[in-house]
């Protein structure tokens, strides 16, 4: 059976997780080289009833996830052990949930989800969401708030994901599942002590200049401009900032995966570059995105 190639959109009525590569095949001798699985393994057995794929940067706190999954969930059976035979990223499953690193910026999130697409498609999965859970910085918004992206931009606010391909720059589009993010945003619980705001993401390719800040190793522009441009962005709807979304929400366009971005803000850039909130209060607020995906994950669970 060989993978439908895929334009862009989706079939929402199947569920089907779509290749947009010809060359692969259900019965392909494939190696996800930096996941250390392969199609070698029943991917089907160990991976077929996943529904959900939570991703976030750190190692430590997707660990910290599952561990938080397995008890919200009430999961007895729940791998916590790096399912990973790599150094690049670490994976987890809890149920139907697989709680993944993705490292920083879009170069490494893209290459795990090339792979972790495949792994999805090997193992029959359908009806999948990825969510994309982590921190950011945010745009005259209170630190400590949730965003849950209703777009995402690039660096010019155009919602397209630019790559290479044989040497030729293609401009792939960046929508996000709205029905998934009003449903994530609806879980705040009324006394959750922050709030959630729904509003566009603006996606970079550099912490530092490709951010407008002014303490990397190299700045040519001065505060004047740094504040034009990150005023002129939010002027554009931009509510936070950070690195990964692009590649997210454009990959899973192609081969039909709603996807949602879930990140807390930890500074409002149009007051500073630098965090100087406490690292206790950092780690409350870390859990945030994790706290409301969970809430969304639980009342889903039950229709699956």
């Amino acid at each position: 059976m060989s993978l439908l190639i895929m334009n862009g959109g989706s079939d929402e009525t199947d569920g089907v997780i779509h290749q947009a590569n010809p060359h692969l095949t259900l019965n392909s001798d494939d190696t996800l080289f930096h996941l250390g699985l392969s199609t070698d393994q029943n991917l089907e057995e160990k991976f077929g009833d996943v529904k959900f794929v939570c991703m976030g940067g750190s190692t430590s706190r997707m660990h910290g996830y599952a561990e938080y999954l397995a008890k919200e969930l009430q999961i007895q059976d729940a791998t916590l052990e790096d399912l990973c035979t790599t150094d690049r990223y670490e994976m987890y499953k809890v149920g139907p949930v697989l709680s993944i690193s993705h490292g920083v910026g879009m170069p490494s999130i893209s290459v795990l989800l090339h792979e972790v697409i495949k792994l999805l498609f090997y193992a029959r999965c359908r009806h999948v969401k990825i969510i994309r859970i982590g921190t950011c910085g945010g745009l005259g918004l209170v630190p400590g708030t949730v965003v849950v992206s209703e777009m995402v931009v690039n660096e010019a606010f155009e919602p397209v994901y630019q790559v290479f391909v044989l040497g030729k720059t293609e401009k792939r589009p960046t929508h996000l599942d709205k029905a998934l993010g009003d449903e994530i945003a609806a879980c705040r619980p009324s006394d959750a002590g922050y709030e959630v705001v729904r509003g566009k993401t603006m996606c970079t390719s550099d912490f530092y200049e490709g951010q407008s800040r002014l303490d990397g190793a190299i700045c040519d522009y001065t505060e004047t401009d740094k504040m034009s441009y990150l005023q002129s962005a939010y002027d554009n709807g931009v509510r936070n900032i950070e690195m990964e979304s692009a590649c997210v929400a454009s990959m899973c366009n192609r081969v039909n995966i709603k996807s949602a971005i879930v990140c807390v803000t930890l500074l409002n850039r149009l007051k500073d570059d630098l965090v100087s909130t406490p690292h206790d209060d950092l780690k409350k607020w870390e859990m945030r995105p994790q706290q409301l995906v969970t809430s969304y994950i639980k009342s889903q669970i039950n229709s699956i």
